[in-house]
C-alpha cells in the first residue's frame, strides 16, 4: 500500500482526500498557493509545500512545481482531485516517467476520452448510443430533408461555426427543414463567414444523467449506478441526486452496461463518469462525454452504495483488485447534494467574495464537504463553491426534506450565498415531483431568480418574526439605555407595513413565549424562538411548527428570507405607519449613466476612453472573478464622461467603472 500521497489540489476536495487517507493510515502532503497558505487543507495535512502565487496558472496548473514537491517530500503518489491537472494526459505521463503513481486512470484512457471527436468514435465502436446525426457535406434542401427523415424528428439544424445561440433551428417536420435549412445557411454565412451546416437529433426534455464507473488495473470494471445532474446554471451543476427519479430499472441497467462497455474499450482503470443526455419524454439516452476523474458530486453515489470512491481509487492505483463485482453493488435509499456557492442568486448568480464572518454548518445528521472555516476568505481566484451539503433518506422526498431542514440551519455571513435559491428549489412542486430538465432554472425563473412569493401562512410568520425582532430590539435598547429610571413598559401594539399594506399586530407574553395576533380579527397564535438582537438566523416555532429564517435590519426595515421568499417589512407604531403613507414617494434617481461592476473581481480590460461615443449594447469593460468573465455593456447611448477603473485593478460589487454624459 502507498505510504504517502501528495494532493495536487485545494479546498474541499483536498480535505476530502486527506480524511480518507488518514483513515487508511496514509500520510498526506498538500501543495498550496499564496491564497491558500492558511487553509483548512494545509492545517490538516501532514506536510505542505508552497507552489506559487494565487493565480492557478502560476501554481496549481504547473506540473513542474507539483513534481518538484513530490521529490521534496518523497511522496509515492499524486491524487489530482478534480479540475486543475486531473484530466491532463501529459501530466499523468510525466508522473509515470518519474516513477510516481498517478491516482487516476492511465494516460491513454485520459487522452482517448479527452478528445470529443475521438471519444464519440470510441463510444460508437463500443456499442454506446450516440446522438444520431450527419456531419458530412449536405448538398441542398432535398438532401437535408432526407437526412432529417432518416434521423427522425425533431432534429436540430446547426451552423458548424455557430455560437452565441446563432445559426440554430429546431425542425419538427420535413416542412420545417425545407424552410429552416436555407435560413440557417444564410445566417451562418452572414454571422460567421462559414455556411457549413450539420444536422443532429434534438433531444426532447433533456436530462443530464451520468453513470459512475470504477475500474482496476486487472481489467475489471463495475458501474455504481447513476446520478441526476439536471439542475444547472450557466451549464454548471447546482443540485445532484442519486439515483435519478427518471430512470426505471431497465434503463438504469442499459445505461450502466454501456458505460462499462466503453470503460473496458479504452482500458479504464480508476474512478470515472460516463455522461449521457436522456430524453425526459421517452428515456432514450445518448453519450455526451466521459470525465476521467473524481466528480464533484461523487458523495451522493457514496451515500447510496456505502463505498468510498477515494479509497477505491487509492487501492486500484496501488495495484489492488476491485473488492466487489457488479452483483455486489446495491442502491440503499436516496441522496441529494446541494452545492453552496459564494454567489448572489438575486443578481443572476454572480460571484461574491469576502470573509466568512460567520460560518455555522447545520447540526443535523448530514454530510458536509467543505474546505473553509469561519474567518476564511473566499477568493476571487478559484471556484466559488463554499461547501457541498449532502442528505440521505429512505426515499427521495425524505432526503429532500432533510436537505430543506439542513439549509435552514446553515448560517453563513459575509459573501452572499445561493442558499435561498437552493431552499426555494427544494420546495418547488416540479422538482419534488422529479419533473425537470436541464432548462429547469430558466423555465421556472425566466427573468432570473427574484425569490418566490410567500404563501399567506408564511407571510403571517414573517410578520410575526419581524414584529418579535423589533420588540426584542426595543427591549434590549431599554435595558442598556444608560438612565437610572426604570425602562418604560414595552409596546404590545405594532403595525407592519409590507408591500404598501399595513397590518396591525398585537403581542402578549405568556409563560410559553409570545402570543401574537395578526390582523384586526385574527385569533392569537403561539410564537417562540431563542433569537437575540444582532443575529441573522431566527429559529423557533409558529403554532407548533418549526421554522428557520434569515433576517437583517436595514434602513427600510427588516429584510426576511424564508426559503427563497424575501420581503422587507417595516415595523412601527400604528400612528407612524399611517403618517408614512402620507409621505410622497421620492422619484428614483437615473442611474443608467453610471456603469457599475455587477460583481467583485479583477478588471481584465476597459474597452472605452473618456470622450468616446458609445451605443447601447457596446462593450465597456470585462471583469473576471472565480473562473467567470463578465462583459459589462452600456445600457444606453452616450459619451464617456469619465473612466474610474483601470485594467488590472480589483473592484467591488457596484463600484463605478465608467460614467456617461
Amino acid at each position: 500500500m502507498i505510504d504517502k500521497i501528495l494532493i495536487a489540489n485545494r479546498g474541499e476536495v483536498a480535505v476530502r482526500i486527506i480524511r480518507t487517507a488518514r483513515r487508511m493510515g496514509i500520510a498526506t502532503v498538500v501543495v498550496y498557493s499564496d491564497a491558500d497558505k492558511d487553509s483548512l487543507a494545509v492545517e490538516m495535512a501532514d506536510e505542505s509545500v508552497r507552489i506559487g502565487p494565487a493565480p492557478a496558472s502560476e501554481s496549481y496548473l504547473l506540473a513542474d512545481r507539483i513534481v518538484e514537491a513530490v521529490r521534496l517530500t518523497k511522496a509515492q503518489a499524486v491524487h489530482p482531485g478534480f479540475g486543475f491537472l486531473s484530466e491532463n494526459a501529459g501530466f499523468a505521463r510525466r508522473l509515470a516517467d518519474e516513477k510516481i503513481i498517478f491516482i487516476g486512470p492511465n494516460p491513454d484512457a485520459i487522452a482517448a476520452m479527452g478528445d470529443k471527436i475521438e471519444s464519440k468514435r470510441r463510444a460508437a465502436e463500443a456499442g454506446v448510443s450516440t446522438v444520431p446525426g450527419y456531419v458530412g457535406e449536405i448538398e441542398g434542401v432535398a438532401h437535408a430533408a432526407a437526412i432529417a427523415d432518416d434521423i427522425g424528428y425533431p432534429v436540430m439544424i446547426k451552423a458548424s461555426a455557430g455560437g452565441g445561440g446563432k445559426g440554430i433551428r429546431v425542425a419538427h417536420s420535413r416542412a420545417d427543414v425545407e424552410e429552416g435549412f436555407p435560413a440557417v445557411k444564410a445566417e451562418a454565412r452572414n454571422a460567421f463567414g462559414d455556411d457549413r451546416v450539420f444536422i443532429e437529433k434534438f433531444i426532447t426534455d433533456p436530462r443530464h444523467i451520468e453513470i459512475q464507473v470504477m475500474g482496476d488495473k486487472k481489467g475489471n470494471v463495475v458501474h455504481l449506478f447513476e446520478r441526476e445532474c439536471s439542475i444547472q446554471r450557466r451549464n454548471q451543476k447546482v443540485i445532484e441526486e442519486a439515483p435519478s427519479p427518471l430512470l426505471d430499472a431497465a434503463t438504469r441497467e442499459a445505461m450502466g452496461a454501456q458505460a462499462v462497455a466503453l470503460s473496458k474499450a479504452v482500458g479504464y482503470d480508476s474512478a470515472g463518469t460516463v455522461e449521457f443526455v436522456v430524453s425526459g419524454a421517452d428515456k432514450s439516452f445518448y453519450f455526451l462525454e466521459m470525465n476521467t476523474r473524481l466528480q464533484v458530486e461523487h458523495p451522493v453515489t457514496e451515500m447510496i452504495t456505502g463505498l468510498d470512491l477515494v479509497e477505491l481509487m487509492i487501492r486500484v492505483a496501488a495495484g489492488e483488485k476491485l473488492p466487489m463485482k457488479q452483483k455486489d453493488v446495491r442502491i440503499d435509499g436516496w441522496a441529494v447534494e446541494s452545492r453552496i456557492y459564494a454567489e448572489d442568486p438575486y443578481r443572476n448568480f454572480l460571484p461574491s467574495i469576502g470573509r466568512l464572518k460567520r460560518y455555522r454548518p447545520p447540526q443535523a445528521d448530514v454530510r458536509l464537504e467543505s474546505g473553509v472555516r469561519e474567518g476564511d476568505d473566499i477568493s476571487m481566484f478559484y471556484d466559488p463553491m463554499i461547501a457541498k451539503l449532502v442528505t440521505h433518506g429512505p426515499s427521495r422526498l425524505a432526503a429532500i426534506d432533510a436537505q430543506v431542514a439542513a439549509l435552514d440551519q446553515f448560517v453563513i455571513e459575509g459573501p452572499a450565498t445561493n442558499i435561498p435559491f437552493l431552499s426555494a428549489v427544494m420546495e418547488e412542486a416540479d422538482f419534488r415531483a422529479g419533473g425537470f430538465t436541464t432548462g429547469y432554472i430558466k423555465a421556472h425563473h425566466p427573468e432570473g431568480f427574484k425569490g418566490v412569493a410567500p404563501t399567506p401562512e408564511r407571510l403571517d410568520l414573517m410578520i410575526a418574526a419581524a414584529t418579535f425582532a423589533e420588540a426584542a430590539s426595543a427591549a434590549r435598547a431599554a435595558q442598556i439605555s444608560g438612565t437610572l429610571a426604570p425602562p418604560k413598559p414595552l409596546r404590545t401594539i405594532w403595525a407592519v407595513t409590507v408591500g404598501g399594506a399595513i397590518t396591525p399586530v398585537a403581542i402578549s407574553v405568556n409563560p410559553d413565549g409570545e402570543v401574537i395576533a395578526i390582523g384586526e380579527s385574527a385569533p392569537a397564535r403561539g410564537f417562540a424562538c431563542d433569537w437575540r438582537p444582532g443575529e441573522h438566523i431566527m429559529t423557533g416555532r409558529w403554532d407548533e411548527e418549526s421554522f428557520a429564517l434569515r433576517l437583517k435590519r436595514t434602513t427600510a426595515g427588516w429584510t426576511l428570507d424564508l426559503r427563497g421568499a424575501t420581503e422587507t417589512l417595516l415595523v412601527t407604531t400604528p400612528r407612524a405607519a399611517a403618517l408614512l403613507r402620507l409621505i410622497p414617494e421620492k422619484p428614483k434617481a437615473d442611474l443608467s449613466r453610471r456603469i457599475l461592476s455587477p460583481m467583485p473581481g479583477l478588471v481584465l480590460s476597459i474597452e472605452v476612453a473618456a470622450g468616446q461615443a458609445v451605443k447601447a449594447g457596446d462593450s465597456i469593460a470585462i471583469v473576471e472573478a472565480m473562473k467567470m468573465q463578465n462583459i459589462i455593456r452600456a445600457e444606453r447611448d452616450g459619451t464617456v464622461q469619465a473612466v474610474f477603473a483601470a485594467t488590472g485593478a480589483s473592484v467591488a460589487a457596484d463600484e463605478i467603472l465608467v460614467e456617461l454624459s
